[in-house]
């Protein structure tokens, strides 16, 4: 798929509406994001908490259910992390420096290998945070991360190896919240 392919892909995917929704931690959840090629299925949604204190609600979205992390990592299908701010504690530094410490994470401290697509990916999160903002990262295997913030595309960031690490973040074998992944992870 080319760089064109997954833009229109990723714009696709998030002009949808939500049928119904689910509520976490004071969130409405969509059920569904629906494009006119694939229609996604929320797969989980927890909340990430840190020092007890609610940071925001991330979401998995896939095209079948799944409880199996490998499935969405190394699947052939488009996926999409969607991560809803609940805390004013959030900050674009905040932000930052937790996705850095997830790419170490993920990788076993070896970022070397997508270190260029981290900093071009890390400008994501460069304006400033609120809470109530939106990030939905859409994977799309083969080709990489189409990121939006609050509906808007602010990036796309090519390459398999950086798309799966992306995705450990929240699903690997180290992931920022093991509790998140497991309630991502529902099917």
């Amino acid at each position: 798929m080319n760089k064109h392919s997954l833009l229109l892909a990723g714009a696709l995917l998030l002009s949808t509406t939500s049928v119904s929704a689910v509520e976490v931690a004071g969130i409405d959840v969509a059920e569904t994001m629906t494009s006119q090629e694939q229609v996604l299925q929320l797969n989980g949604a927890g909340v990430r908490s840190k020092f007890f204190m609610d940071l925001y609600v991330g979401s998995l979205y896939t095209v079948s259910q799944t409880e199996q992390a490998a499935m969405v990592l190394d699947g052939e299908q488009i996926a999409a992390i969607r991560l809803n701010i609940t805390s004013g504690m959030i900050t674009s530094e905040k932000m930052t420096e937790a996705m850095h410490d997830g790419f170490e994470r993920a990788t076993d401290g070896d970022t070397s290998a997508i270190a260029e697509s981290i900093t071009s990916f890390i400008a994501t999160f460069a304006e400033p945070i609120k809470e109530g903002d939106q990030f939905t990262l859409v994977s799309v295997p083969g080709t990489g991360i189409v990121s939006y913030k609050n509906g808007q595309q602010l990036s796309v960031t090519s390459g398999e190896d950086f798309r799966k690490a992306v995705l450990a973040i929240w699903l690997g074998d180290n992931p920022t919240d093991k509790g998140l992944k497991k309630e991502m992870l529902k099917g």
